[in-house]
């Protein structure tokens, strides 16, 4: 008789429970506060107190002149309609400089309208745009990076079309040139950009390694083939040589002396 043997049944199948990972997207919330807007004198650096005695402006919703003037407890800057019993406040620059809060719009609405305001055509004060300052500084940097990236991406025989029109010596280490070109990226980044797309920049370039290898000459009052000495063209006296020829170059009837330029270059 065959013994049957139960074999007891092998490790169940482990389970694995998956989770679903779903991605959240946190919203960060913010609440830009409203800052104090700041006004400069425009005359002094030290304490200075604003005249408010005889004030008018102009008011153009009623075409009538009327007179203005900052009392701390008034809602209007307009003496008609403010109380007879109402005290002028001071109105005090110190270091050159006024703060006011978001609380005190009257302040502010005196500021603006103030005949002495720079916006007005005033030259007693101004109001200090920050945020237009930052905008600014920040489209500058944002430009000095653009250049400077351009610098770093650009084939090298483009850098040295854009060094030669730089008058920058390229018979040197490639570092060097780069070196002095950052320079002139960070000077004058947006001319440093337009550079690389500039017409006269590519022909100033092309001129100046015609000079370089003795394709032409470039004399004081003229332009002349360096082989044979015949005159190309004359140069005015106290113009620079080199602007008068890539002018030149530029035109449609110096086409033909541009390709032969080109070919000895080549």
């Amino acid at each position: 008789m065959q013994k049957t043997t139960n074999r007891p049944p092998g490790r169940p199948k482990a389970t694995t429970t998956q989770r679903s990972t779903q991605s959240s997207t946190t919203t960060i919330k913010r609440t830009e506060k409203e800052a104090p807007v700041e006004y400069k004198a425009l005359q002094s650096s030290a304490v200075m107190m604003l005249m408010q005695s005889g004030i008018t402006v102009y008011d153009k919703d009623i075409n009538k002149v009327r007179e203005i003037r900052y009392c701390e407890r008034e809602n209007s800057i307009y003496r008609d309609e403010q109380s007879e019993n109402s005290i002028k406040s001071p109105i005090i620059f110190r270091d050159g400089r006024i703060f006011v809060p978001p609380e005190k719009p009257n302040l502010r609405a005196y500021l603006d309208a103030h005949p002495g305001n720079k916006d007005n055509g005033g030259n007693i004060f101004s109001l200090v745009d920050k945020e237009k300052e930052l905008s600014i500084d920040i489209e500058s940097e944002f430009l000095v990076n653009d250049a400077i990236t351009m610098l770093r991406s650009k084939p090298l025989e483009d850098l040295l079309s854009v060094a030669l029109g730089y008058s920058i010596d390229i018979d040197r280490p490639v570092a060097e040139i780069k070196h002095d070109l950052l320079r002139k990226a960070k000077a004058s980044p947006q001319q440093f950009i337009e550079s690389f797309d500039n017409p006269v920049v590519a022909m100033k370039a092309k001129v100046r390694q015609a000079i370089s290898y003795q394709v032409i000459k470039a004399d004081h009052d003229a332009i002349k083939w360096f082989d044979t000495n015949a005159h190309i063209i004359s140069v005015p006296a106290g113009k620079d040589p080199v602007d008068v020829f890539v002018r030149y170059c530029l035109t449609e009837k110096a086409s033909d002396l541009v390709d032969e330029i080109d070919k000895q270059l080549a």
